[in-house]
């Protein structure tokens, strides 16, 4: 036990190489920015090049590493070639964050063919094909790694509304999380999930704008911000959470508990 420090934490990620889909907005450009910040080399993967230029040149200016990486999230191609470009700009991948995702916000019986096989897509298709690139890659180097799959409180509950295509692609993250981790446990390689509750971002600006400010039907009057996030990510890429692979860390700011009025 003398071997480790008292306490047993630490959030030094230098040398250590990030890709961080869904990086042009929202939650995902708050962990690429957490990640520069700790010393991870950082590959920014999204469709919006223009976003991801301005981002890096952010982290860079402020003396980091980053690298801008245009990924399309449906294109399978696409996928394996921003590991390609992020192998090839900053070194070998050892933490993959999955956050690219999509809402449906479409009654189920409602929903076309198209917008069926885009949620899929990008919500579990893609995810899964980035975590075993990134996987192959560090087995083949016998590197240890880190993955963390953005799941959602949907996984959990589900009131109806919309969404439900949403919410059970969000389930398959999480039981795709149970099981890598149980694939590449040999390999040192942790897989593990945060599943958000309802956070201001990108994504759900176009819900707030249809439903109101949802603050008064939470239980703390409140939606949490991206920074909120910052200690769980940080958490699932450090060496405390070595022993921790297969786990489903739902924050949600108390959200799904049952107001008393």
């Amino acid at each position: 036990m003398s071997d480790y420090p008292l306490p047993n934490i630490a959030h030094d990620l230098t040398g250590r190489v990030a890709l961080v889909t869904g990086a042009s907005s929202g939650l995902g450009e708050r962990f690429a920015r957490v990640l520069a910040s700790q010393g991870a080399a950082v590959a920014l993967c999204a469709r919006r090049v223009d976003r991801l230029e301005a981002l890096a040149k952010e982290i860079t200016d402020a003396g980091g590493k980053a690298a801008a990486i245009p990924m399309d999230a449906l294109d399978a191609d696409a996928l394996v070639a921003a590991v390609d470009a992020a192998e090839a700009a900053l070194g070998t991948v050892d933490i993959l964050v999955n956050n690219a995702g999509m809402p449906d916000a479409m009654r189920a019986h409602k929903m076309p063919v198209e917008l069926v096989d885009q949620v899929l897509g990008v919500n579990l298709r893609a995810p899964w094909l980035l975590a075993t690139e990134v996987a192959r890659r560090l087995i083949d180097a016998k590197k240890p790694g880190n993955i963390v799959n953005i799941s959602s409180t949907a996984h959990f509950r589900y009131d109806g509304g919309g969404a439900a295509l949403y919410a059970v692609t969000k389930t398959a993250i999480a039981r795709m999380t149970e099981a890598l981790s149980v694939e590449w446990a040999y390999a040192n390689i942790n897989v593990n999930a945060i599943a958000p509750g309802m956070f201001v971002s990108e994504m759900t600006d176009g819900m707030f704008a249809r439903i109101g400010d949802p603050s008064d039907h939470v239980a703390r009057k409140r939606v949490p911000v991206a920074a909120q996030l910052d200690s769980t990510l940080l958490y699932l890429v450090g060496s405390a959470s070595e022993c921790v692979t297969g786990a489903i860390l739902k924050v949600d700011d108390g959200q799904s508990a049952k107001m008393v009025m």
